[in-house]
Protein backbone atom coordinates (compact mmCIF):
# COMPACT_ATOMS: atom_id res chain seq x y z
CA UNK A 1 0.00 0.00 0.00
CA UNK A 2 1.58 3.28 -1.11
CA UNK A 3 1.14 6.66 0.48
CA UNK A 4 1.10 9.97 -1.31
CA UNK A 5 2.13 13.26 0.24
CA UNK A 6 0.30 16.40 -0.81
CA UNK A 7 1.96 19.76 -0.30
CA UNK A 8 -0.41 22.68 0.22
CA UNK A 9 0.97 26.12 -0.65
CA UNK A 10 -0.03 28.96 1.67
CA UNK A 11 0.57 32.62 0.86
CA UNK A 12 2.43 34.77 3.38
CA UNK A 13 -0.34 36.35 5.53
CA UNK A 14 1.87 39.14 6.92
CA UNK A 15 0.33 41.85 4.73
CA UNK A 16 -3.24 41.00 5.75
CA UNK A 17 -2.33 40.84 9.43
CA UNK A 18 -0.48 44.16 9.35
CA UNK A 19 -3.25 45.82 7.33
CA UNK A 20 -5.78 44.74 9.95
CA UNK A 21 -3.58 46.15 12.70
CA UNK A 22 -3.04 49.38 10.75
CA UNK A 23 -6.74 50.00 10.23
CA UNK A 24 -7.92 49.34 13.76
CA UNK A 25 -5.16 51.40 15.36
CA UNK A 26 -5.82 54.28 12.96
CA UNK A 27 -9.50 54.41 13.89
CA UNK A 28 -8.87 53.84 17.61
CA UNK A 29 -6.15 56.51 17.76
CA UNK A 30 -8.56 59.10 16.34
CA UNK A 31 -10.70 58.65 19.47
CA UNK A 32 -7.75 58.84 21.87
CA UNK A 33 -6.50 62.03 20.20
CA UNK A 34 -9.93 63.62 20.52
CA UNK A 35 -10.57 63.78 16.78
CA UNK A 36 -13.63 61.53 17.14
CA UNK A 37 -15.95 60.74 20.05
CA UNK A 38 -16.74 57.48 21.80
CA UNK A 39 -15.71 53.92 21.03
CA UNK A 40 -18.96 52.42 19.73
CA UNK A 41 -18.12 52.82 16.04
CA UNK A 42 -14.58 51.63 16.67
CA UNK A 43 -16.09 48.23 17.56
CA UNK A 44 -16.70 47.01 13.95
CA UNK A 45 -13.12 47.84 13.01
CA UNK A 46 -11.85 46.15 16.17
CA UNK A 47 -13.82 42.99 15.37
CA UNK A 48 -13.28 42.67 11.63
CA UNK A 49 -9.82 44.24 11.13
CA UNK A 50 -8.21 44.10 14.55
CA UNK A 51 -9.51 40.62 15.34
CA UNK A 52 -10.60 38.62 12.29
CA UNK A 53 -7.87 39.82 9.90
CA UNK A 54 -5.15 39.09 12.45
CA UNK A 55 -6.68 35.74 13.47
CA UNK A 56 -6.77 34.76 9.79
CA UNK A 57 -3.08 35.69 9.54
CA UNK A 58 -2.38 33.68 12.70
CA UNK A 59 -3.98 30.53 11.28
CA UNK A 60 -2.09 30.90 8.00
CA UNK A 61 1.20 31.46 9.80
CA UNK A 62 0.52 28.30 11.81
CA UNK A 63 0.24 26.37 8.54
CA UNK A 64 3.60 27.82 7.50
CA UNK A 65 5.16 26.73 10.79
CA UNK A 66 5.81 30.34 11.79
CA UNK A 67 5.42 30.21 15.58
CA UNK A 68 6.30 33.89 16.08
CA UNK A 69 3.85 35.18 13.46
CA UNK A 70 1.06 32.86 14.59
CA UNK A 71 1.51 33.90 18.23
CA UNK A 72 1.76 37.63 17.47
CA UNK A 73 -1.24 37.84 15.15
CA UNK A 74 -3.29 35.46 17.30
CA UNK A 75 -2.46 37.25 20.55
CA UNK A 76 -3.38 40.69 19.25
CA UNK A 77 -6.39 39.37 17.33
CA UNK A 78 -7.90 38.02 20.55
CA UNK A 79 -6.94 41.27 22.29
CA UNK A 80 -9.12 43.28 19.92
CA UNK A 81 -12.03 40.88 20.36
CA UNK A 82 -11.79 41.30 24.14
CA UNK A 83 -11.50 45.10 23.85
CA UNK A 84 -14.50 45.29 21.52
CA UNK A 85 -16.59 43.26 23.96
CA UNK A 86 -15.40 45.47 26.83
CA UNK A 87 -16.48 48.61 24.98
CA UNK A 88 -19.90 47.07 24.36
CA UNK A 89 -20.31 46.30 28.05
CA UNK A 90 -19.23 49.82 29.00
CA UNK A 91 -21.62 51.38 26.49
CA UNK A 92 -24.59 49.59 28.04
CA UNK A 93 -25.21 47.41 24.98
CA UNK A 94 -25.89 44.46 27.31
CA UNK A 95 -27.89 46.49 29.82
CA UNK A 96 -27.19 49.39 32.15
CA UNK A 97 -26.99 47.03 35.12
CA UNK A 98 -24.00 45.19 33.69
CA UNK A 99 -22.39 48.48 32.64
CA UNK A 100 -22.68 49.76 36.22
CA UNK A 101 -20.95 46.63 37.54
CA UNK A 102 -17.92 47.04 35.27
CA UNK A 103 -14.63 47.82 37.03
CA UNK A 104 -12.34 49.56 34.56
CA UNK A 105 -9.30 48.71 36.66
CA UNK A 106 -9.58 45.11 35.45
CA UNK A 107 -8.98 46.41 31.93
CA UNK A 108 -5.89 48.18 33.25
CA UNK A 109 -4.60 44.90 34.68
CA UNK A 110 -5.18 43.28 31.27
CA UNK A 111 -3.10 46.03 29.67
CA UNK A 112 -0.23 45.16 32.04
CA UNK A 113 -0.56 41.51 31.02
CA UNK A 114 -0.38 42.46 27.35
CA UNK A 115 2.61 44.70 28.05
CA UNK A 116 4.45 41.64 29.39
CA UNK A 117 3.43 39.69 26.28
CA UNK A 118 4.52 42.53 23.99
CA UNK A 119 7.90 42.93 25.67
CA UNK A 120 9.03 39.39 24.95
CA UNK A 121 7.49 39.53 21.48
CA UNK A 122 9.55 42.70 20.89
CA UNK A 123 12.68 40.64 21.50
CA UNK A 124 11.49 38.15 18.86
CA UNK A 125 10.68 40.92 16.37
CA UNK A 126 14.32 42.07 16.47
CA UNK A 127 15.16 38.98 14.39
CA UNK A 128 12.62 39.84 11.65
CA UNK A 129 13.07 43.43 10.46
CA UNK A 130 13.62 46.96 11.74
CA UNK A 131 10.08 48.00 10.73
CA UNK A 132 8.50 45.17 12.70
CA UNK A 133 10.76 45.90 15.67
CA UNK A 134 9.65 49.56 15.61
CA UNK A 135 5.99 48.47 15.52
CA UNK A 136 6.52 46.35 18.62
CA UNK A 137 8.36 49.13 20.46
CA UNK A 138 5.37 51.43 19.91
CA UNK A 139 3.03 48.62 20.99
CA UNK A 140 5.00 48.47 24.25
CA UNK A 141 4.59 52.24 24.66
CA UNK A 142 0.88 51.93 23.84
CA UNK A 143 0.30 49.44 26.66
CA UNK A 144 2.32 51.54 29.10
CA UNK A 145 0.16 54.54 28.22
CA UNK A 146 -3.09 52.56 28.40
CA UNK A 147 -2.17 51.10 31.80
CA UNK A 148 -1.21 54.52 33.21
CA UNK A 149 -4.38 56.13 31.91
CA UNK A 150 -6.70 53.33 33.02
CA UNK A 151 -5.23 52.63 36.46
CA UNK A 152 -3.98 56.09 37.44
CA UNK A 153 -6.05 58.44 35.29
CA UNK A 154 -2.82 59.80 33.83
CA UNK A 155 -3.31 62.38 31.08
CA UNK A 156 0.27 61.75 29.98
CA UNK A 157 -0.67 58.08 29.62
CA UNK A 158 -3.57 59.00 27.33
CA UNK A 159 -1.33 61.08 25.06
CA UNK A 160 1.36 58.41 25.05
CA UNK A 161 -1.22 55.79 24.07
CA UNK A 162 -2.77 58.01 21.39
CA UNK A 163 0.41 58.89 19.54
CA UNK A 164 1.95 55.45 19.97
CA UNK A 165 -1.18 53.96 18.42
CA UNK A 166 -0.96 56.35 15.48
CA UNK A 167 2.70 55.40 14.98
CA UNK A 168 1.74 51.70 15.05
CA UNK A 169 -0.84 52.37 12.36
CA UNK A 170 1.51 54.24 10.02
CA UNK A 171 4.32 51.70 10.42
CA UNK A 172 1.88 48.82 9.91
CA UNK A 173 0.56 50.37 6.70
CA UNK A 174 4.16 50.59 5.49
CA UNK A 175 4.90 47.02 6.57
CA UNK A 176 1.77 45.73 4.82
CA UNK A 177 2.66 47.62 1.63
CA UNK A 178 6.20 46.23 1.74
CA UNK A 179 4.96 42.67 2.26
CA UNK A 180 2.60 42.90 -0.73
CA UNK A 181 4.64 44.91 -3.22
CA UNK A 182 8.05 43.36 -2.58
CA UNK A 183 6.61 39.88 -3.05
CA UNK A 184 4.42 40.83 -6.01
CA UNK A 185 7.19 42.67 -7.88
CA UNK A 186 9.90 40.20 -6.98
CA UNK A 187 12.24 42.93 -5.74
CA UNK A 188 12.66 45.15 -2.71
CA UNK A 189 10.65 48.24 -3.59
CA UNK A 190 10.06 49.17 0.06
CA UNK A 191 12.94 48.27 2.40
CA UNK A 192 12.04 47.06 5.90
CA UNK A 193 15.55 47.08 7.35
CA UNK A 194 17.81 44.19 8.23
CA UNK A 195 17.05 42.56 11.60
CA UNK A 196 19.05 43.51 14.69
CA UNK A 197 19.52 39.85 15.65
CA UNK A 198 20.15 36.70 13.67
CA UNK A 199 18.24 33.50 14.32
CA UNK A 200 20.18 30.28 14.72
CA UNK A 201 20.00 27.98 11.70
CA UNK A 202 17.59 25.07 12.16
Amino acid sequence: MSTQKVKVSVADPTAMGLFGLAMVTLVASSQKMGLTDGTLLVVPWAVFLGAFAQLYASVQDSKLGNTFGATAFGGYGFFWLAVALTWLFQSGAFGEGLAAMADGRQLGVAFIGYLIFSLFMTVGSASVSKVLFAIFVFIDLLFIGLALNTLAGSEFGRYLAAYSELAISLLSFYGAAAAVLNKHLGRQLLPTGKPFMKRAEA
